[in-house]
C-alpha cells in the first residue's frame, strides 16, 4: 500500500503532462517569443516539476504549480542572459554590447514587436518586475514575493522599470 502512494503525485504528474504541456509552452512562448527557447524552458519546467515529486516536495502536481516552475525558469533564464550581456559588456569596454533581439515575424502588430524588443533590451530586473506585474497580472505584493524584495522595494523597481521602459520604447529606430 505504502509503495503505491509513494508512486501517486507520479502517476499524476504523468497523467497532467498531456493536458498541461500546451499550457506551459504557450505561457512561455508568449513571455519569450523564441519559438526554440520556449520549448528549451517547457523541458526543463517537466524536468523540475519530476526531480520534485521524486524529492517528495510536491504531492499533489497540477498546471498552475507548472506553469509557477515555468515562471521561475523563464526569470532563472532572463538573469543568465543579463549575466551574459554584462559580461560582455565588462570585455568590450566602453562598447556597449547589446544582447540579441527576438525577432518574431509572426507578430501581428508592428507596436507589439517594437514592445517586446524594447522589453528583451531592458536589465533583468526591470523586465522581469514589468513582466510578472503586467504580463502575468501578479498584484505588487506577489511580484515582490516571486523577486524576494519587500514591498516598496518592488514598488521602487517598478517605478523605474517603467520609466526605463518608456525611454527605450520612445526612442527613434535607425531607418
Amino acid at each position: 500500500m505504502e509503495a503505491s502512494s509513494a508512486t501517486e503525485p507520479g502517476d499524476r504528474l504523468l497523467a497532467l503532462y498531456d493536458d498541461a504541456l500546451a499550457q506551459v509552452y504557450g505561457y512561455l512562448l508568449s513571455r519569450c517569443s523564441v519559438a526554440a527557447l520556449a520549448e528549451d524552458l517547457t523541458a526543463e519546467t517537466f524536468l523540475a516539476a519530476v526531480d520534485a515529486v521524486q524529492r517528495g516536495t510536491c504531492t499533489t502536481p497540477s498546471t498552475g504549480w507548472l506553469v509557477g516552475i515555468a515562471r521561475h525558469k523563464l526569470v532563472d533564464h532572463w538573469r543568465r542572459r543579463e549575466r551574459e550581456v554584462r559580461g560582455l559588456r565588462v570585455v568590450g569596454g566602453d562598447r556597449a554590447v547589446a544582447p540579441p533581439g527576438d525577432d518574431d515575424p509572426w507578430d501581428a502588430t508592428l507596436d507589439a514587436l517594437r514592445a517586446r524588443e524594447t522589453l528583451a533590451g531592458l536589465a533583468s530586473q526591470h523586465r522581469t518586475a514589468l513582466v510578472l506585474r503586467y504580463v502575468d497580472d501578479l498584484p505588487v505584493a506577489e511580484v515582490a514575493a516571486v523577486l524576494g524584495r519587500s514591498l516598496h522595494a518592488t514598488e521602487t523597481l517598478l517605478v523605474r522599470a517603467r520609466r526605463a521602459f518608456r525611454a527605450a520604447y520612445g526612442k527613434e529606430e535607425p531607418s
